[in-house]
């Protein structure tokens, strides 16, 4: 069958809209394509910075045609609605109508039939559309309007098309069609400077193939492969390590249609700032990466750059170009480094004063102030030493007032670490500078030192319960001050460092303290035996909010918990037992759940609880009353009954014991033991007896089980 080249051939596209723009065009032409009746086999589309590219392969050659049935008018209808259904079906006479039988009457029926297009014509008619509608974030208005059309907008002026349609073994047809003055035919053209003369094409691979010729890699996948195995052979041969990339190596592809790679150099001197500033100062403002020393892992005063021509002086021009640059930019950032050295953190601290963090939550100082006590009052909980703690606390922000911070945004926490280290501190305090921004999402590193954990979790208990206070909680996919982010920070500083943390206390200390900056009280805090502020008096809303926060924090465990492979229903099962206070302890009885019930015993069990649960729902909806309290053993007709009774009387304790001391794995293996006597029970016992004493006896039995299970789990959540 016939395939389909489109390319869309125009000025520079920025690199960071490539991907994105090659994907929405094979989408949108395919999704079009589908919509008209044909049905393709395969598709895929490219980018370079001056091209789009779409093959679209196994096209029908034409649609096929369309027979459509209409029902019209009864026989012996109004001649006004026989007239207008001869019209709309294009009709001569009714002779031409068949005329169908149905229980309300004989109704005339129209079968038409419409011939399916051309399918280069049914291109011709949907691909100017697209072109004009095509979703660019950006995009500039080009070109002059005729009575025709109007002008063309696109990302950057589009200059030519080509658009083919045929079969392997056939010359191509080119898809004709009118877009505000642009070519469109079989015409391209290669690099801009190495082969910039015109191509002709026919079908993707002769497409290819002449692109490749004219120094032009379509494929950015390809790009990329290249960049990275030359850079890699690059340093390689120098002895040296290429730090690779990802991000910048996409960048970099989208940038270049003939990738070569080449090495540049700049002064040692420039070695005594930290590498992480080097590496951001080159990366930023020459897109090259930096080259690092294998048996040190520090860098070294080589960089590489990925430049989009063949140079004939061996690239030495590019290369004394770039350093150029790079030297120039190295001694800003050197110039930034050692100024901000001259000021200690601490005495940036009251610039703080002048900024806001949030018209309703005060001072950028105010909110330090707040994060400083909060983490002085999770570090014992932690096992921080408190004075380390709020010391970090105090100085965490501190760097984003230096030079560098304010040319690098991205280095904000490292720069504090280096800063505090040049200082004096001691490595738990600098530590934390950076580490409390942490983790930033999925793929983060969590911080283990403890100090660190505790000023990462007062940082974002402060951000979640002021914006809390203030009502300005996420809604919908609408998350403003990243606060699902936050939240989900939390929870993985709990859960990888395996803390038990009671979060209710902190949130309401951290509710009072944001509750004062919105009302402006001065909050008087009880303090415990030891000093603690831990236990702070009530103020108005507290238990609703943090009780609304605790919500939070559970639906957040409860996405991740699923992302990470646990069943959603075990998840609802433990969370409906409450106690979503404690995180860990969560985590833990979701595993442990999920593992006994992949046990025998534990499909058995549940098999039995459930049953107990559904006749019990029954019965109670029946009756209208729970059938709560203890079954009077005297009641007992069969030794099923009582040897049920036996073993949950054991059971209960012992689950609930081992629940107790946080052995989840042990309530479980305790709960299995029910299964022989719940098997029997419900095999030989009648539970809705004749006997009104002895069926509500048996009732309260089955809410025995109910209630010995649910010291680990809501069974009735789980499903079968």
């Amino acid at each position: 069958m016939p395939d389909l080249l489109l390319e869309l051939f125009s000025e520079e596209i920025p690199a960071r809209m490539q991907a994105k723009a090659a994907e929405d065009l094979r989408r949108i032409v395919t999704d079009r394509l589908v919509a008209e009746g044909l049905v393709y086999e395969g598709a895929k589309a490219f980018a370079t910075p001056r091209r789009l590219t779409l093959t679209v392969h196994g096209i029908p050659a034409r649609q096929s045609d369309l027979k459509q049935e209409r029902k019209g008018p009864r026989v012996g209808g109004a001649e006004a609605a026989i007239q207008g259904f001869l019209k709309a079906t294009g009709l001569a006479s009714l002779d031409e109508a068949k005329i169908q039988r149905d229980p309300k009457g004989d109704f005339y029926i129209a079968l038409t039939e419409k011939p399916g297009k051309p399918t280069v014509d049914v291109l011709a008619e949907i691909l100017p559309i697209i072109i004009r509608t095509f979703p660019w974030p950006k995009q500039m208005r080009w070109g002059a309007a005729s009575a025709k059309s109007s002008a063309l907008t696109w990302v950057r002026p589009l200059h030519s098309i080509v658009a083919t349609f045929g079969i392997e073994t056939e010359e191509p047809e080119v898809v004709q069609f009118d877009l505000s003055g642009v070519s469109v035919g079989q015409t391209t053209y290669g690099h801009r400077f190495l082969a910039p003369d015109a191509i002709q094409v026919r079908r993707f691979d002769d497409y290819v193939a002449k692109l490749q010729a004219a120094k032009v890699v379509l494929d950015p996948e390809r790009r990329k492969e290249i960049i990275l195995a030359d850079a890699r052979q690059l340093t390689f041969a120098q002895g040296y390590e290429l730090v690779e990339d990802p991000a910048l190596l996409d960048e970099v592809a989208g940038l270049v249609e003939w990738p070569v790679v080449l090495m540049g150099s700049f002064d040692k001197d420039f070695l005594s700032i930290p590498d992480e500033v080097i590496r951001a100062t080159i990366r930023a403002n020459q897109k090259c990466f930096v080259v690092r020393d294998p048996k040190t892992q520090k860098l070294t005063n080589k960089f590489v750059i990925t430049a989009n021509i063949e140079a004939s002086d061996g690239g030495t021009a590019i290369i004394a170009g770039n350093e150029r640059v790079i030297r120039a930019r190295l001694s800003d950032a050197k110039f930034f480094y050692e100024t901000d050295l001259k000021t200690k953190l601490e005495d940036r601290l009251p610039k703080f004063e002048q900024i806001v963090f949030h018209e309703k939550l005060g001072t950028q100082a105010e909110r330090i102030a707040r994060i400083e006590k909060l983490a002085g009052e999770i570090a014992p909980l932690v096992g921080a030493d408190a004075t380390k703690t709020k010391r970090a606390a105090q100085l965490a922000k501190s760097d984003l007032l230096t030079e560098v911070v304010g040319e690098f945004p991205e280095l904000q926490g490292l720069m504090g670490k280096y800063y505090a280290l040049a200082q004096g501190e001691d490595v738990a305090v600098a530590t934390a500078s950076e580490d409390h921004y942490k983790p930033q999402g999925p793929a983060d590193r969590v911080p283990s030192n403890p100090v660190s954990i505790a000023v990462a979790l007062a940082d974002k208990l402060d951000t979640l319960m002021g914006f809390w206070v203030i009502d300005e909680k996420p809604t919908g996919s609408k998350d403003p001050f990243a606060l699902r982010r936050a939240a989900l920070g939390v929870i993985r500083l709990i859960a990888d460092n395996n803390l038990r943390l009671a979060l209710s206390p902190i949130l309401k200390f951290a509710h009072q303290q944001n509750h004062d900056a919105v009302h402006g009280n001065s909050t008087q805090f009880d303090t415990t035996a030891n000093g603690s502020l831990i236990n702070p008096r009530d103020v108005p809303l507290s238990a609703t909010l943090v009780q609304d926060l605790l919500a939070f924090f559970a639906d957040r465990l409860k996405g991740q918990l699923r992302d990470q492979g646990a069943r959603h229903d075990l998840v609802d099962a433990v969370f409906a037992l409450g106690g979503q206070d404690d995180l860990l302890m969560v985590v833990r009885r979701v595993e442990a759940l999920g593992k006994f019930l992949d046990s025998d015993d534990g499909k058995n069990l549940l098999a039995g609880t459930k049953r107990a649960n559904n006749i019990l729902a029954i019965e109670e909806k029946k009756d209208k009353r729970k059938f709560d309290g203890a079954p009077d053993a005297a009641l007992f007709k069969l030794d099923e009954e009582k040897a049920l009774a036996k073993a949950i009387a054991e059971v209960g304790p012992e689950a609930s014991a081992a629940v107790a001391k946080e052995d989840f794995a042990g309530a479980m293996t305790a709960m299995a033991k029910l299964r022989p006597a719940v098997d029997a029970f419900f095999d030989k016992v009648k539970v809705n007896d004749d006997d009104a004493a002895v069926r509500e006896n048996r009732l309260k039995l089955l809410n025995e089980i109910r209630a010995a299970t649910r010291a680990v789990a809501d069974f009735s959540k789980i499903q079968d």
